[in-house]
């Protein structure tokens, strides 16, 4: 692995799991066993490492938005869509830890932010509308934008409410938990009935928690 990618491999675990404000580029120079002066001649401080990574996740989050919005999805197809958006954030979980204040000192990702923000929800509604006209969810259009919001909400807030609620939970519990939430929220609008849909994502849920609890036993 070249030593540029073993730096931002570095900076995301040690981002993720101490947060950002309490890890120098000293403590990742010494993780990637460089010198300062190494990790300078490849990102010139904090914020190049900061703009890189968040690229990554940019360029992540960008595929994953525009995968499912061709076809409407079965609810295990929607459980598998939404688990890979929750887990591309939970890879990078350390811009959402404390969102508000990392947009404050790193400006140059306010716009950025919001333009993903912006393409979370455009995304949430074109698979709602798709749905709707599919006969899957019945909603009215102007009912559509406000869920989109809501789901936009969970997706971006849902890991930090999880982190103080259960902070010894595992990623893939918190990731499924978010999942059962998404779906919930879309279950008063399922054309079949809310209860039948609640049943269905109830146990795709208990299904997925005990697949979790059977890996972590290996």
């Amino acid at each position: 692995m070249k030593t540029r990618d073993r730096i931002l491999q570095a900076s995301l675990s040690l981002f993720n799991e101490e947060g950002e404000t309490n890890v120098s580029t000293v403590d990742i120079a010494n993780q990637v066993d460089i010198s300062p002066g190494n990790l300078y001649y490849h990102f010139k401080g904090k914020d190049a490492l900061i703009s890189a990574l968040y690229e990554s996740f940019e360029e992540e989050m960008r595929i994953v938005l525009t995968a499912p919005v061709e076809r409407p999805l079965k609810p295990e197809d929607n459980w598998l869509y939404f688990y890979i958006v929750f887990e591309e954030i939970f890879d990078f979980r350390f811009f959402y830890r404390n969102l508000t204040d990392l947009l404050t000192r790193y400006p140059a990702l306010n716009v950025r932010f919001q333009d993903l923000l912006a393409r979370k929800q455009a995304t949430s509604a074109s698979m709602i509308r798709n749905l709707s006209d599919k006969g899957v969810l019945d909603i009215r259009k102007d009912e559509v934008p406000q869920l989109a919001e809501r789901l936009t909400m969970l997706l971006t807030y849902w890991l930090n409410f999880e982190a103080v609620r259960h902070p010894e939970a595992s990623g893939p519990d918190i990731i499924h938990g978010g999942v059962y939430q998404i779906l919930s929220l879309v279950a008063p609008y399922f054309a079949g009935g809310r209860e039948p849909f609640m049943d269905v994502i109830a146990s795709l849920y208990d299904d997925q928690k005990a697949d979790a609890a059977k890996r972590r036993r290996r």
